[in-house]
């Protein structure tokens, strides 16, 4: 049975499933639209790694978002309608958020090689080479909601069980399991984090150098009706090659980079990479998109220490009389 909880709740839970499935059956319709669009033959003039500036969604920031450099696959082709020449870059009818196989695209298509162009007749200049989702993706999609509906729903019925089961031995039992379930949250990801950096520390190392050494300032998100307090971010980027290929790295730590409102804590760390300075950058081989400078989990202690401190206020309320 589940636990008296408000419809909205759960709504909220699931949104970035329904998300997700949205988005899916956008780019359905997308797929059978260009379903129809006639094809001519064309070639690929242009096949190299590429940066762009992406925006990232950030609920923690004033404007809601960010920009953050990726490495792309920009493989241009050009192809002759009714004696017009077109010029475009798009693979595949699918979203490239970037950072995802750039070196297997540039390798299959490489400068001259012909290609058949899918293109729009009511817009010639928008074409695509590859017009198909990726295969399972409806399958992964269904095993996605399968498993958030079990997660959600499931949580909250085990959440419920525990609090009477609890009740019956500890005094304040719904504080004492919601805490010990926040650490227990928290000591899963710290875990994750760990795991993370012992595979990073086996990746092959090249080496880099730093682009940009420098502190980013933004706004947090406003606060009770007030604008939000300035933080500070270090902006760290650094190109490398891998495999014959350029990228640019973004990352400095594999337990990422924390917000402050002390700029001078944040130059601390900014100071250890000086523009134009050789580094070792730990690339993984599976995506040579991904890379760090330094693979361990910086503070991770802090995490580790909160968890503690989370357990122990279980222990405090469920013996406190």
């Amino acid at each position: 049975m589940l636990p008296d909880i408000p419809w909205f709740v759960y709504a909220m839970l699931l949104a970035p499933v329904g998300l997700i499935v949205f988005a899916a059956i956008y780019k359905s319709f997308e797929v059978r639209a260009a379903s129809d669009w006639p094809s001519v033959p064309g070639e690929v003039v242009i096949s190299a790694p590429q940066v762009r500036k992406v925006k990232v969604i950030d609920g923690n920031r004033e404007e809601g978002h960010y920009y953050e450099e990726r490495n792309f696959a920009n493989v241009t082709y050009q192809y002759v309608i009714a004696g017009q020449t077109y010029r475009n870059n798009r693979v595949t009818i699918g979203e490239d958020r970037g950072n995802f196989e750039v070196a297997e695209t540039i390798a299959r298509y490489p400068v001259g090689k012909p290609v058949t162009v899918y293109y729009n007749p009511n817009k010639r200049s928008e074409a695509v080479l590859e017009r198909d989702l990726p295969k399972g993706l409806w399958g992964c999609i269904g095993w996605m909601v399968a498993i958030a509906v079990v997660l959600v729903f499931g949580s909250a019925i085990g959440f419920n069980k525990v609090t009477e089961f609890a009740s019956t031995r500890a005094a304040n039992a719904p504080l004492t399991v919601a805490l010990g379930a926040f650490g227990a949250v928290m000591a899963l990801v710290a875990l994750a984090i760990q795991r993370h950096a012992r595979q990073a520390r086996h990746w092959p190392t090249v080496k880099g150098t730093i682009a940009t050494s420098g502190l980013e300032r933004f706004r947090s998100a406003p606060e009770d009706n007030r604008r939000g307090r300035i933080m500070f971010k270090a902006k760290i980027s650094y190109t490398y090659s891998f495999n014959g290929m350029d990228y640019t790295g973004t990352v400095a730590s594999i337990s990422g980079e924390v917000s402050s409102t002390s700029d001078g804590a944040v130059q601390r760390w900014v100071k250890r990479y000086r523009d134009g300075q050789t580094v070792d950058v730990y690339v993984n081989p599976a995506n040579p998109s991904e890379s760090v400078l330094e693979p361990r989990a910086r503070g991770i202690w802090v995490v580790w220490v909160i968890v503690a401190v989370l357990w122990a206020m279980a222990v405090f309320v469920a013996t406190r009389p």
